[in-house]
Parts: C-alpha cells; structure tokens; sequence
C-alpha cells in the first residue's frame, strides 16, 4: 500500500516471510519430525525435572539455622530449580537440532522451538525468581522484549536498526544501541556494587576481633574498591578510552585544591581517626564547643553524635582532629563524678562529711576503688555553706545523669534524718531614715 510509514511495510514483509515459513512448516515432511523431537524432548524434560527437582531440592536445602557462606551459596543455587524444566528441554532439543540439520539439512522448525524453550526459562526466571524490585522492572522491559525478539529472530535486526539510530551529546556520537547497553551495563554494575558492598559489610562486622576502628576503615575501602571497578567496567563496556580517565583525575586534582579543601581535609581526617583508632563508633565524646553525645556513625566527611535527648548533630572529621576533645569511652572503665549541695549556717559543719559519705556509700553502684565517695567543703556562699560530694561509677553512664539524681535524693534523706535545714535564699533589709511616729 502507496504511502505507508516504512516501519508498517517492513512489519508486513516480516508477517508474509512468517507466514509463508509457517506454511513450508505443515507441508514438510522434515518440519513434521522436528515437531515430534520437540514433543519428545519436551516430555523427557518434564519426566526427568520431576525426578530431579526433588532430589536437589533436598540436596541443596541447608540444615536449619546454618549462615555461613556454603549454606548462603546453596540456597542462592536451590532458587533456581525451577528453571530446570525449560532449560533441560533447551539442551534437548539442541542435541535434536543437531540430528536433523544432519540427516535433513535443515532444522529450522527444531530452533524455533529451543528458542522458545528459552523464551520460557526467561520468563519462569522474571516470575519466580526475581524478587529485588529493581531487577524485577530490568527483566520486564529489558530481558523479556529481548527474549520474544530472539524468539522470532529479530534480535540481530532489531540491534541493526537501533545501530544506525546516532545520539549526539556535544562533540560526542553514540548509537541508540551503545546507550541502551551502557545504561542497562551500568544498572546491573552499580547494583551488584551495592549488593557486594552490603554483603561485605554485614560480613565485617561480624568480624568481632577487629576493633571498631578497623572495621569501619575495612568498610570504607571495600566500597571504595567495588564502586570503583564498576565504574571502570562501565567505561569499558561503552567503549570509552580509559585515558581520558587521567585527564578527569587531573581537573579533580585540581578543583580539591582550589575549592574542596575543606572536604578533602574532612576525608582525610576521617583517615586518620579509623587508623588511630581514638575515637570511633560507639564512644561518649564532649567537643570543645561543650557539644557531647555517643558517635553513632561515622561517614567519609562527618562523624553523627546521637545526644542524651535523642537530637543527632553532625561533626566535620575536621573537628576531632584540629581541636581538643574529651573521649570518655577510651579513657577507661571508672570515672568519678560530683553532686554539690548546702547547708544552712547554724549547722555544725564538722559533721557533714562522714554523715554524707555514709549515706552515699550505701549506695549500689557507688565503686569503693579506687577510693570511697568523698565529701569536701567548698565554700562560704551568701545563704549557706556549699559542699560537694564525689563518688566513682563504673562506666560513663553518669554523663547522662543515670546516678546523679540518686545521690542527691540520699543526701537530701540523710540531712532530713539529722535535722539539718537545706538553705535558700535569704536578704535581710535594714532601713534607715526618721523615727517612726508615735
């Protein structure tokens, strides 16, 4: 027909090449045994998966509660026995294929059906194996169209055409085909980099020897490393010169001198603490801005301090390094903490410090080592006399007043028991002027 799009006439010319193939199919004797070495390969497919499945079903299922790599490997494998069926059937009729282009000469009725065969392992595959979400959308719209055009034998036409299709970014061409291979390519890279990573990482930390420092730097180098081979495979796959890679390097250079300053020094600081290792994830740190809290996380540019009342604040790596800060996770197990209290002027001080040392001491989690709580005078305030009492705790659990508020109520009890009054403010007025009238 005059003044059809070409797309439309190449799709009828396929459609009569088709039919007239389907014809030449049910008139040929030839055509008429491959049907039958399809059945039969199809049907010795189907007996020998039903045997078969159930013993590698057993075989490959791991005892219950096994984790280690063996069983992970055995179960990942034990997914894909679904696929058993189509593909011994594709193996088959393979071998049927081969028997008929040698005795008939031709066997294209025969590869027709393995194509299909293989079209049904595909989709068996999309349905019943895939789970991720992203790799469920790549098999829907990438894996299957490509299949049904291997179907029919379109695929080799179908990449010709997308062939000659050019894209021009700049100066720089690239066929439909290239992008379309280098996108799908650098999906599937980029999300086994992201699936490698997670699984390396659950892996370091259950390494439970490592110190904290060491696993977190053991993390950051395996997702330096994996990311960075998927991204020169992918410049492989699209056909760029890796050279132009040293030029990239170069102007990178370049602009983390002049304007990432403070990012590169931030990258390397977060270096050198997972080397030294002084202060990693899980310690109770105070900054010099008085800012204090347990490192939660530790990134390439910040570190994320979790505060007593659940705010998260991040830090510049900068921060630990160039100025002063105080790690009460690393400075030991004991640490000693203060509670001050008064009391009034007409106490008989003398008294006070057994009388509250006592009264702490009793206390359970009050450490005995490496000295007993001690009570000290400290001074003469306007409405009474100031002391404090310090005690030891094991751990740093009174940074977030875990204890403090105990101490205080025992001190308050002991005073109460002795009579001895707990001052606040007191002004006395003395006015000056006439006498009064009488």
């Amino acid at each position: 027909m005059d003044g059809q799009p070409e797309i439309i006439d190449e799709a009828m010319g396929y459609a009569l090449k088709g039919w007239e193939l389907a014809q030449g199919w049910l008139l040929s004797p030839a055509a008429w045994s491959q049907f039958a070495l399809l059945v039969a390969a199809f049907l010795l497919a189907v007996l020998i998966s039903r045997r078969l499945s159930p013993a590698l079903t057993r075989l490959l299922t791991p005892s219950a509660g096994q984790e280690h790599i063996i069983a992970s490997a055995r179960r990942f494998v034990l997914t894909f026995v679904p696929l058993l069926m189509p593909l011994l059937a594709y193996g088959l009729t393979g071998i049927g294929e081969s028997v008929t282009r040698s005795i008939f000469g031709s066997g294209e009725v025969i590869a027709f059906g393995k194509r299909l065969f293989l079209f049904l392992a595909a989709r068996l595959f999309v349905r019943d194996i895939l789970t991720d979400p992203f790799l469920r959308i790549l098999g829907r719209f990438i894996l299957m169209p490509a299949a049904f055009l291997y179907l029919f034998g379109l695929l080799g036409v179908a990449n010709a055409k997308l062939a000659e299709i050019s894209v021009n970014l700049g100066n720089i061409s690239f066929s439909a085909l290239a992008l379309i291979r280098g996108a799908v390519s650098g999906a599937l890279l980029f999300w086994l980099g992201r699936w490698s990573h997670s699984q390396s990482e659950d892996y370091i930390k259950r390494q439970d020897e490592l110190r904290p420092a060491t696993r977190e730097l053991a993390m950051k180098a395996s997702q330096i490393v994996i990311f960075g081979v998927a991204f020169l495979l992918l410049m492989s796959i699209m056909g760029i010169d890796l050279t132009a890679i040293a030029v990239l390097g170069g102007a990178l250079g370049v602009g983390i001198g002049l304007g990432l300053q403070q990012i590169a020094a931030n990258f390397v600081s977060g270096i050198i603490l997972l080397l030294e290792g002084q202060t990693t994830v899980g310690d109770y740190v105070v900054l010099d801005n008085g800012e204090e809290g347990t490192i939660f996380k530790m990134t390439a540019r910040a570190a994320i301090l979790e505060t007593i009342d659940g705010r998260w604040i991040v830090v510049p790596n900068e921060d630990f390094i160039t100025s002063r800060v105080v790690n009460y996770s690393d400075a030991g197990t004991r640490h000693r903490y203060e509670a001050a209290f008064s009391v009034s002027y007409e106490t008989d001080i003398n008294l006070i410090p057994e009388m509250i040392e006592a009264a702490v001491r009793k206390l359970p989690f009050i450490l005995q080592a490496p000295e007993g709580p001690e009570c000290e005078l400290k001074g003469f305030a306007d409405s009474g006399i100031d002391f404090t009492v310090e005690y030891w705790v094991e751990g740093i659990e009174d940074l977030t007043r875990k204890y403090r508020s105990d101490v205080l109520f025992a001190i308050w009890n002991v005073l109460k028991e002795n009579d001895i009054e707990i001052p606040y403010p007191q002004r006395v007025v003395h006015h000056k002027g006439l006498n009064p009238v009488t």
